[in-house]
């Protein structure tokens, strides 16, 4: 009996170890955490019960001392590397800076060359495929670096840096191949994608001045006072569980 008829008689057996498959599947080529709802939408099964096999891969992960772990964070789920195992993976990271960038990362990085800035979703949707590894090993190399967010959805974007154009030997970005001959007959420049837009700096909100009322206002002369906590944003304690950007993940490139 070989081994894949005897792995699909199990899962004929147990429903939820391929429901659990497929979450794995999902997760690991997600680059944002993902919601249970859409993993249930993805699946065909309810989100309760999607809810329950999150929980349970979950703590089957720490269970098993796994390399990886599944956290639930910003309201979605997604995977990452453990805590304990972040000399090593930074350790890869750093030496691969020596190495010469593979397939998936020069792509990645025409992309925002030409692109820029732009969202590692669009990115992402350009190539077909996850850049968050790519991405990040891009980063850390130096080769580009974010841009602000998006104007609509709020998605941080990305440009190249001056190591990018050292490294090209090109003076400023004008000197990059024109990209028109590279497209295929029936497709044209004026076709692509519209550009992301950088959305305008937060100007800081004015505070309120503290000058006498004018007549009425008060009923005299006296100046009135600013209202506790007028004019100053409420300061909230942090978290120090939520962080912006996650721990290494498995570098795809």
């Amino acid at each position: 009996m070989s081994e894949q008829f005897v792995e699909r008689a199990q899962e004929q057996d147990d429903p939820g170890r391929r429901v659990r498959g497929a979450i794995e599947a999902v997760l690991m080529v997600a680059d944002e955490p993902v919601a249970a709802a859409a993993l249930a939408r993805a699946t065909g099964e309810q989100p309760d019960e999607v809810d329950l096999l999150l929980r349970e891969l979950a703590g089957e992960y720490a269970e098993q001392g796994r390399g990886f772990e599944l956290r639930e964070v910003s309201g979605g789920w997604r995977m990452y590397s453990r805590a304990e195992h972040a000399d090593v993976v930074e350790a890869f990271l750093l030496d691969g800076q020596t190495a010469k960038l593979t397939q998936a990362a020069l792509e990645t990085l025409s992309i925002v060359a030409y692109r820029q800035p732009v969202s590692r979703a669009r990115v992402s949707a350009v190539r077909g495929v996850s850049v968050d590894g790519v991405m990040r090993t891009l980063l850390t190399r130096g080769l580009v670096s974010e841009a602000g967010v998006e104007a609509t959805s709020g998605a941080t974007l990305y440009r190249t840096t001056e190591e990018f154009l050292q490294r090209m030997g090109l003076d400023s970005l004008e000197e990059l191949p024109p990209l028109a001959p590279f497209l295929p007959d029936e497709l044209s420049l004026e076709d692509l994608e519209p550009r992301e837009v950088l959305a305008p700096p937060v100007e800081p909100v004015p505070r309120l001045s503290s000058e006498p009322p004018g007549v009425g206002d008060n009923g005299g002369s006296e100046p009135v006072e600013d209202e506790p906590g007028a004019g100053h944003p409420v300061q909230g304690p942090v978290d120090s569980a939520q962080t912006e950007e996650p721990q290494h993940q498995e570098d795809q490139s």
